[in-house]
């Protein structure tokens, strides 16, 4: 049977089956050309509208005060508007609780003077004593100390990561999968900053959580990278063949990963966040899903392209066509990989010196996407009998 009959017909199908032939190296440009300008726009973004801080980190007044028929989130800015105090920036939302609903009432820094006069302007309209208001105020400047504390822990997961992957894998795959990370992270922060989303505590907790994600899925690929470098280093073959073989090879693993982990942050937003209200966790799954996104992308787009112009033709023989089409899908599905390779072009006409020319590369890497069967040239020799 040929082995034409085994690929399945659709390309779904094919993709189920492990038996894709895409040539991600040769669309590597559109992939950085796109991740470049989202980096651009999310810059430019920075400069001109910044970050929408939250209360955390800029510092503010915050009440909690029951919420009935009577007292809604109108009545709540009624109550700003008539102490002189603008609504523009005040953050005014009704948050459910396994016992009570309140209103959160969260502003810039007040008098205490004024501050107070609010607290009681609530109690009133909400029909209740100021002493169940719960009022609290923050500081500036531990917004300052999270921030730094936040960019620390970059810093030091950054240097522990590179000089993992420079002793587990190489410097290239380190510098790519660095590369990679920062991709993410500022796809997110451009995301938060175009949109208006507003930064808290626990969108930089996402944040750290991101690298984390982005660096694994990037290390499935860089790992099969490497068992297919040393599995065709007899045939020199060149590396962008080999990302491509190994990008088909842990597609629907990739994507299989990727949805098994979007689907319970989509949870988080619909359940958590919709029907139950909880906005701390909103503004966690939030950053977490548009980080997953990103880092899907970028170990796609990024790190493997990346690594495949930092390595390409090191200690290879450049050559001019890569393998496509059918020929990939062979060599993906490695019908043509067997213990003969080595041997295949002194078979073809050439030498087994490393110092053969052009047609002796294309002649080793033709007897990778050659069925198995063909590689043999004699068939066994039968075993002999033992002598008693």
């Amino acid at each position: 049977m040929s082995r034409g009959d085994h690929i399945a017909s659709t390309g779904l199908g094919r993709l189920f089956r492990g038996q894709t032939a895409v040539d991600f190296y040769g669309k590597r440009r559109i992939g950085l050309i796109v991740a470049i300008v989202v980096i651009v726009v999310t810059l430019l973004s920075l400069f001109t509208r910044g970050l929408n801080l939250g209360l955390d980190f800029e510092g503010g007044d915050a009440w909690d005060v029951p919420a009935s028929e009577t007292f809604t989130t109108d009545d709540a800015a009624d109550v700003l508007e008539e102490n002189g105090v603008s609504t523009t920036g005040a953050r005014i939302q009704r948050r459910s609780g396994e016992t009570t609903d309140v209103v959160t009432i969260q502003i810039e820094e007040v008098s205490r003077d004024v501050a107070l006069d609010l607290t009681n302007g609530f109690a009133e309209r909400a029909g209740v004593d100021a002493e169940e208001i719960s009022f609290s105020f923050t500081s500036s400047t531990w917004g300052g100390e999270i921030t730094e504390k936040a960019v620390r822990a970059l810093v030091i997961f950054l240097i522990i990561v590179s000089i993992f992957i420079s002793i587990r894998f190489e410097y290239r795959m380190a510098v790519a999968a660095l590369a990679a990370m920062v991709h993410d992270v500022i796809v997110v922060v451009g995301v938060y900053s175009v949109f208006g989303f507003e930064v808290t505590p626990a969108t930089v907790i996402a944040f750290l959580t991101i690298l984390g994600y982005s660096l694994y899925d990037t290390i499935v690929v860089f790992d099969r990278v490497q068992e297919n470098e040393g599995k065709y280093a007899g045939v020199r073959m060149p590396y962008e063949d080999i990302v491509n073989i190994s990008m088909n090879q842990v597609l629907m693993r990739s994507i299989n990963t990727s949805i098994s982990s979007i689907l319970p942050v989509i949870s988080l937003l619909l359940i958590g966040s919709g029907l139950l209200g909880a906005v701390t966790l909103r503004e966690f799954a939030l950053a977490l899903l548009v980080g997953m996104i990103s880092g899907i992308y970028s170990s796609i787009f990024v790190a493997t392209p990346l690594l495949a112009a930092l390595k390409a033709n090191v200690g290879r023989k450049a050559r001019r066509e890569r393998l496509t089409g059918d020929n990939l899908r062979a060599a993906v599905i490695g019908s043509g990989v067997t213990g003969r390779v080595a041997a295949a072009p002194t078979a073809a006409g050439g030498d087994n010196d490393d110092g053969g020319d052009e047609h002796d590369d294309d002649a080793k890497t033709a007897a990778i996407v050659e069925p198995a069967g063909k590689l043999l040239t004699h068939p066994p020799r039968p075993r002999k009998k033992k002598r008693r």
